[in-house]
């Protein structure tokens, strides 16, 4: 039973707060519709990138074998680095519904690696195999982050839009129903004693 006193102005404040939830609700359940088809697009870049992720990475390991054969293993340590000082991610940020998506791009700079005293087209490709894994890597982690986020968002719109459908919408559709039926009542009784004022 509500606590409310029984008004027509009580009834119709709750009304109002009635529309107001149910359009919460609605854009809440458009919110998850418009989320969980992000997160099937994103899921779909995700295993794409991660197939050709796999790829470089057999080739990489491929390319390694050739140049631990050419070298051996300690000969291809001393082999100089690549400069990665001046390299960074670029990231370009765009947002859904609140939520922050990232696109990332690895860019290399520096300077390029010095001479080797030994140097090989196998330890090149090397070099240049396990570049590509790190540039896909980057753009992947931007993807891998976006699932995360969309993920995190549209659990909690879900829960949001189920508090608002099965517990706090029928609340207040109770207390408005026991405001309407107590003001019947109060009619009624003011009808009842009216007739009797008349007739006496």
């Amino acid at each position: 039973m509500s606590d409310v006193s029984p008004t027509r102005s009580a009834v119709i404040e709750m009304k109002d707060e009635r529309r107001a939830m149910h359009e919460g609700y609605v854009f809440l359940d458009e919110k998850c519709l418009l989320l969980a088809g992000e997160i099937l697009r994103d899921l779909g870049r995700f295993g794409e990138l991660q197939r050709e992720l796999l790829q470089l990475h057999a080739a990489a390991l491929v390319a390694l074998q050739a140049a631990v054969q050419r070298h051996g293993l300690e000969g291809l340590l001393v082999h100089p680095a690549a400069d990665l000082s001046a390299s960074r991610v670029r990231i370009a940020a765009r947002s859904l519904m609140g939520v922050r998506l990232q696109q990332a791009e690895w860019l290399p700079g520096g300077a390029p690696a010095p001479p080797s005293v030994q140097p090989s087209p196998e330890a090149e490709a090397c070099r240049e195999a396990f570049a590509r894994v790190l540039a896909l890597a980057a753009a992947l982690a931007a993807v891998s982050g976006n699932l995360e986020r969309l993920s995190f968002e549209y659990r909690r719109s879900v829960r949001r839009a189920r508090a608002l459908q099965d517990v706090m919408l029928p609340e207040l559709d109770r207390s408005i129903g026991d405001i309407e039926g107590r003001l019947e009542e109060l009619e009624q009784e003011d009808a009842v004693s009216m007739r009797q004022r008349a007739s006496g």
